[in-house]
């Protein structure tokens, strides 16, 4: 089965010069969740708008459900829900409404029935009656989602859904997403929030200046880009790192009561047993040892500087 959404080259430079898009070719499968991230201007907001026909492209092709974005532009757009950043709401609309009214612009009959089940899967049928105005920030993004599932779409965009919300909500919101995928909605998710991505997304791509870093699956990012660290005690601090143990390339911290070092976890070797015989035949005592992993974040940083060097 071919993917939902393909991209193929795409390309936009708008006037002046400035190219957003430097030829973005992106697959992805139905029912999935891909995370977009990328820094600030790196052409997440431009795809997505060239995806939705928001935004011509100079060169290059994309498609969902088969249907080109342009050349069979209104056919694509029916297979489209967006959800933008920005909370955007009729404030005197009661919520039902509002939702009804989204449907209506894309030409589809009123099908009262299936509005009910979306408020209900988005926990909104309590305030199916209320003004949109009196609702939570929370509540109006998911008024928000709803107006973009109003017609039925198979691919939802959803740009920065947690942006300015706290943790409780961000966390709410992820349970929606979840809930969403496993009606067969497939989603495209823009943050700036990495756990996010950690969480919740079935792959991630990593773009910067207008190109696609990396596309791949979460976990298999993690374990092929992560690295652990064996953070060392010691029992006596110590002043500087023994030339002998020069090779293991530690980290010393600013009280010299531990070291780091670390290490691949797909390598063959460690080298754990070796530092730590060679710890000892230095005369360091260890109080303890842990370790840790580094986390989607550091790895999207390092990403990025990589693309930009």
């Amino acid at each position: 089965m071919a993917p939902i959404l393909q991209v193929r080259d795409l390309k936009k430079t708008y006037d002046g010069g400035f190219q957003a898009l430097k030829g973005v070719t992106l697959d992805i499968e139905e029912g999935e969740i891909i995370a977009l991230l990328g820094p600030n201007g790196a052409g997440k907001t431009t795809l997505i708008s060239t995806l939705c026909g928001i935004t011509v492209p100079t060169s290059g092709s994309a498609t969902v459900g088969g249907h080109d974005v342009i050349t069979d532009y209104r056919a694509a757009r029916n297979m489209i829900g967006l959800v933008p950043q920005e909370i955007a709401l009729e404030p005197f609309a009661k919520v039902r409404d509002t939702v009804l009214y989204t449907r209506g612009l894309f030409g589809k009959k009123a099908d009262g029935a299936y509005i009910d089940e979306v408020l209900k899967k988005l926990s909104l049928y309590d305030k199916r009656a209320s003004m949109t105005r009196e609702l939570s920030g929370g509540m109006k993004r998911r008024v928000l989602i709803a107006k973009a599932l109003s017609h039925g779409p198979k691919v939802l965009f959803l740009d920065e859904p947690t942006a300015g919300v706290d943790v409780a909500l961000r966390k709410d919101m992820w349970e929606v997403v979840a809930e969403l995928k496993k009606s067969g909605v497939t989603i495209i998710l823009t943050t700036h929030y990495i756990e996010e991505a950690e969480a919740i997304a079935d792959r991630i791509a990593v773009i910067n200046g207008g190109e696609i870093l990396l596309v791949e699956e979460t976990a298999t990012l993690m374990a092929r880009l992560g690295k652990k660290h064996l953070t060392i005690e010691l029992r006596q601090p110590v002043q500087a790192v023994p030339e002998t143990l020069a090779a293991y390339e530690l980290e010393l911290s600013e009280d010299g009561r531990s070291l780091t070092y670390t290490y691949d976890i797909n390598s063959e070797k460690t080298g754990i047993t070796g530092l730590l015989a060679d710890l000892a035949a230095a005369g360091l005592k260890l109080r303890d040892i842990s370790t840790s992993q580094d986390s989607l974040e550091q790895i999207f940083v390092g990403l990025v500087k990589e693309g930009a060097a």
